[in-house]
C-alpha cells in the first residue's frame, strides 16, 4: 500500500491545471477532492452551443502536446485515446490595412517564398530569427519549464553564471524582434507571438521570443470536435484515477492553522456549507483572488503580491454566420496600423484600444461541424486592459469598442459582416471576472513585464503555508494551456516529494 493512501488533498478549481493536479495525486495514491463553482469542468475552457453552432469559448490553440502526456499516459494509455489532434497549417493568416496578406506557415521552406516577394533579406532575417527563439526556448525549456523554477533566485542557483548563455535578459522582446527582422509586415507577426500570455512586446523580456519555437518546432494543432473536447478527456481521466468531482461547490474559504492549511469550507448548489479537512491544499483559483477572499490575507501580505500585475483582458464576441468568408484561415489576425502605438496604449495607459489588432478564428477551415452546412462559426479577441481605476470602462465602452472593431473588418474584407450575423455571444471583462474570478477580469493570468516581475509570476507553493499550493496563469510558468496544465503537473511533483520527507 503507499504511504500516501488516505492522505487527502483537496483540489479548488477544476481548470486545466486544477485537474492536472489532481490527476497526477490520485495517480500516485492520494485521496483528491477536487471542487469547481461552476456547472462543468475546463475553467476558461469553455464552450456555448446554439441553433447549430459549437463556440469554444476560451483557449482557441493548441500547442506542445508533450505538457500533456503527464496527464494522459500510464496505466498503458496515451494522449491520443482520449483526444484526435489536427495540424492546422498556415498556422495564422494575417491581414494588413494596405491589403498586404501574409499566412505563417509551420515549414521554414514553404516560408521562403511567402516572404521573398518582400525582397530576399525578408527570408534571411526570419530564418536568424527562428534560430534565436530556438536558443531561447531550448534555454528555458531545461530549467524553467522542466524544473519548475520559481522565481529569480531559483533561475540563478539552477543556471548558474554561464548556463543562460544567450538568453536574452536585458532587451525587450520588441527590441530582439526589430534587432533581427527589416521587414514591417514581419515584424508585427512576431511580435504578437506575445497574445499568448496577454502582455506587451515592448514590457516583456527579450527571452519570451521563445514562443514563436513553440508553434514551429512543435506544431499548432486543433482538438476535433472543438477545444473543449480536451476538457472532456480531463474529466473522463478524472474518473478513471478516482477523483471526486464536486461542481456547483463554491469555495468560501481555506481553514489555516500555525503556518499550515487544514482544509477549505464551501457552499454547493443547495446552499449546504460543507467542510472538507486536508493534508494539502491546491489552489486554480488565482494567487491574489485566493489570498484576498479565501485567505483573508493582512494588507501587508496584499501589498507584496502587486507585483504580480494582471495580464490583460479582453472583450470576446462569437458569430454565427449565414455565409462563410473564404479569405480566412483558422486563425487571423487583422493588425493596427501602428502596433507599439496599440501595445503602449492597453498596456502602459490602460486605455480602450482605438485601433485593435483583432484576432479572429474560424473553426470551420479545419472542423466544418462547429457550425451548420454554409455557415460560419467565429471568433474576435482584441486585446483590452483588465479591469482597473485608472481608466475605467463600462459594459458601454466594451459594446463600442465591439462596434470599431465590426468597422475594422467590414472594411478589411469581411464585406456586410453585421448582416450575416444570426447568432451572437458577447463576453465583457466583468463576465470573466465573475465566471471565472479572475483577477480584475484577466484572461492570461500575471502580465509579463521586464520592470514589474522580469515574466516570472507567483510562486507554486505558499510561503505562509507549507502545505498549500497554487496552479493555472498566475503562477510559473504562466498562462496559456499548456502551461497551466505543466503547472498542475510540477505542483503534483512537489507534494509527492513533500509527502515523502
Amino acid at each position: 500500500m503507499s504511504s500516501k493512501q488516505g492522505q487527502r488533498v483537496v483540489v479548488i478549481g477544476a481548470g486545466l491545471g486544477g485537474m492536472s493536479a489532481a490527476i497526477q495525486l490520485a495517480r500516485a495514491g492520494f485521496s483528491v477532492d477536487l471542487l469547481e463553482k461552476n456547472d462543468k469542468v475546463g475553467g476558461k475552457l469553455n464552450v456555448h452551443e446554439e441553433a447549430g453552432f459549437s463556440f469554444d469559448l476560451g483557449p482557441s490553440i493548441f500547442t506542445l502536446p508533450q505538457m500533456f502526456r503527464p496527464v494522459f499516459e500510464g496505466d498503458g494509455k496515451r494522449l491520443e485515446d482520449y483526444i484526435h489532434l489536427e495540424r492546422v497549417d498556415p498556422q495564422w493568416r494575417n491581414f494588413f490595412e494596405d491589403g498586404t496578406v501574409v499566412d505563417l506557415w509551420e515549414s521554414t521552406d514553404r516560408m521562403r517564398p511567402e516572404l521573398e516577394r518582400f525582397g530576399p533579406e525578408a527570408f534571411e532575417d526570419y530564418q536568424r530569427f527562428v534560430q534565436h527563439s530556438k536558443l531561447q526556448y531550448d534555454i528555458t525549456e531545461r530549467g524553467y519549464f522542466q524544473h519548475g523554477l520559481d522565481g529569480f533566485w531559483e533561475f540563478i542557483r539552477f543556471y548558474g553564471l554561464k548556463g543562460a548563455d544567450g538568453l536574452d535578459f536585458m532587451g525587450t522582446m520588441a527590441g530582439g524582434i526589430s534587432k533581427r527582422v527589416r521587414n514591417p509586415y514581419l515584424r508585427d507577426i512576431l511580435e504578437y507571438f506575445i497574445k499568448y500570455v496577454g502582455s506587451s512586446a515592448y514590457d516583456a523580456p527579450g527571452f519570451m521570443n521563445l514562443m514563436p519555437n513553440i508553434q514551429l518546432e512543435f506544431g499548432l494543432w486543433y482538438v476535433r470536435g472543438g477545444l473543449y473536447e480536451l476538457a472532456r478527456a480531463f474529466e473522463r481521466r478524472l474518473a478513471e484515477v478516482g477523483v471526486r468531482l464536486h461542481l456547483n461547490h463554491r469555495v468560501t474559504s481555506i481553514d489555516k492553522s500555525v503556518g499550515r492549511v487544514t482544509g477549505v469550507r464551501a457552499i454547493d448548489a443547495e446552499g449546504l456549507e460543507h467542510t472538507l479537512p486536508a493534508e494539502f491544499v491546491v489552489s486554480n483559483m488565482e494567487v491574489i483572488p485566493a489570498h484576498e477572499q479565501l485567505l483573508n490575507a493582512s494588507p501587508r501580505k496584499m501589498r507584496s503580491l502587486q507585483r504580480f500585475e494582471p495580464a490583460c483582458s479582453g472583450i470576446v464576441l462569437h458569430l454565427g454566420l449565414d455565409r462563410i468568408y473564404p479569405q480566412l484561415a483558422h486563425h487571423n489576425f487583422f493588425y493596427a496600423k501602428d502596433q507599439k502605438h496599440h501595445f503602449h496604449r492597453v498596456f502602459r495607459e490602460k486605455l480602450l484600444p482605438d485601433d485593435p489588432t483583432i484576432y479572429l478564428v474560424a473553426p470551420t477551415r479545419t472542423d466544418p461541424t462547429q457550425a451548420p452546412p454554409g455557415c460560419d462559426n467565429i471568433k474576435i479577441l482584441p486585446h483590452i486592459p483588465y479591469i482597473n481605476d485608472k481608466h475605467p470602462f463600462t459594459r458601454e465602452d466594451c459594446v463600442s469598442l465591439k462596434e470599431l472593431c465590426l468597422d475594422k473588418l467590414e472594411r478589411m474584407g469581411l464585406t456586410d459582416l453585421r448582416k450575416h450575423i444570426v447568432v451572437e455571444d458577447f463576453w465583457t471583462p466583468f463576465d470573466i471576472q465573475e465566471r471565472y474570478l479572475s483577477n480584475k477580469g484577466s484572461i492570461y493570468g500575471v502580465v509579463s513585464d521586464r520592470r514589474r516581475n522580469f515574466a516570472f509570476k507567483a510562486p507554486k507553493q505558499s510561503k505562509e503555508f507549507s502545505n498549500l499550493y497554487f496552479v493555472g496563469g498566475s503562477v510559473n510558468p504562466g498562462g496559456g494551456m499548456p502551461m497551466v496544465t505543466l503547472s498542475g503537473t510540477l505542483v503534483a511533483r512537489r507534494i509527492i516529494e513533500q509527502a515523502k520527507a
